[in-house]
């Protein structure tokens, strides 16, 4: 063979384009498949019509959205609860209801007795009270006296009607001082009454007829206080003043320190009483409540007559100062 022919083919062999035309009509997908293109991304707003508004930026989106976290809310029931609300304390109170739904299942003549009872005993309820404070006896000096001092009274808690009574003596004498007195109290305050009526002395003799005035009830710290003032039918003027304070040791053992200052403003001889201070007392007793409504106590008390009331007691042969222990028992129903 002559090589000068092989190279020329040789060379010819070497070329892409004889390389390429040696493939042609085979099936080249099996050896080689070309992966595809991903899809476009989707616009959101495909297909929006956004000729009408401006694009903003999404920062300054944020931003508004975090100004105003109800943007684009309807905030007009809330605008008007918070009017309402507002108003709390200053609106009107409603008229009272007219209609009963109870009159319906009772029947309306005893549903407005009902209505009345409770009305009654809720604002305007009355009661009644009988109380016993002192009831007891006294030693002193070979000599043993007794004494009582209690009311009585009936009505509500701003308009009552009553009765006071006290009295003293000596066991195996006469009485040596009894007194009542009819009253009217009328509520003026928080725990306070004022009083007014008429006072009747039997004894000592010549008996007496005062017009009563005074205030009573409860001063601060729980003292209770009772302080009045007496005109006589001959014009003599006497005041007296009384107060007390109950000392809860337990809830049934009970101190009671209690004071009561008389006076006079012109000297009385028919009775024995002088002007001024006439006399005072002080006492403490301890009670022990069985029950509420009754309770024994025991106790002492000092009193001193002083001024001219003191001189006509030692012309008359008494005492004019005393010390007594005393018994006795606190009674109330």
């Amino acid at each position: 063979m002559n090589t000068s022919l092989l190279l020329p083919a040789a060379l010819l062999l070497a070329t892409p384009t004889f390389a390429q035309s040696g493939h042609q009509g085979h099936d080249m997908h099996a050896e080689k498949a070309e992966p595809s293109p991903p899809p476009p991304a989707t616009d959101p707003h495909a297909g929006h019509d956004m000729g009408g508004t401006k694009a903003q930026p999404v920062a300054e989106e944020r931003a508004a959205e975090a100004v105003d976290p109800h943007a684009g809310h309807d905030m007009s029931s809330m605008q008007d609860e918070t009017a309402a609300t507002d108003d709390v304390g200053n609106t009107p109170a409603p008229a009272p209801p007219e209609d009963h739904a109870a009159d319906a299942i009772f029947g309306a003549d005893i549903m407005a007795k009902s209505r009345k009872e409770l009305a009654y005993e809720v604002g305007g309820m009355g009661y009644s009270l009988v109380t016993i404070d002192l009831l007891e006896v006294g030693f002193q000096k070979g000599k043993e006296s007794y004494r009582f001092e209690g009311e009585a009274f009936t009505g509500g808690n701003i308009n009552r009607f009553g009765v006071k009574f006290e009295g003293e003596g000596a066991f195996g004498e006469r009485i040596d001082d009894l007194e009542l007195q009819a009253l009217y109290s009328r509520a003026i305050a928080p725990y306070w009454n004022l009083q007014a009526g008429v006072r009747y002395d039997i004894k000592p003799d010549p008996s007496r007829t005062y017009l009563v005035a005074g205030v009573e009830g409860i001063a601060p710290y729980w003292f209770k206080v009772n302080a009045a003032g007496f005109v006589s039918n001959k014009g003599e003027v006497r005041a007296r003043l009384e107060a007390s304070y109950d000392q809860r040791i337990t809830q049934s053992l009970i101190l009671q320190p209690r004071i009561e200052a008389n006076i006079a403003f012109q000297n009385i001889r028919a009775i024995g009483v002088g002007s001024g201070l006439t006399d005072f007392e002080a006492g403490l007793r301890l009670r022990y409540e069985i029950e509420q409504e009754i309770a024994p106590y025991i106790g002492v008390e000092w009193r001193k007559q002083t001024g001219d009331t003191a001189r006509f007691s030692r012309a008359a042969g008494e005492d004019p100062e005393t010390i007594s222990l005393v018994a006795g028992i606190r009674i109330w129903f």
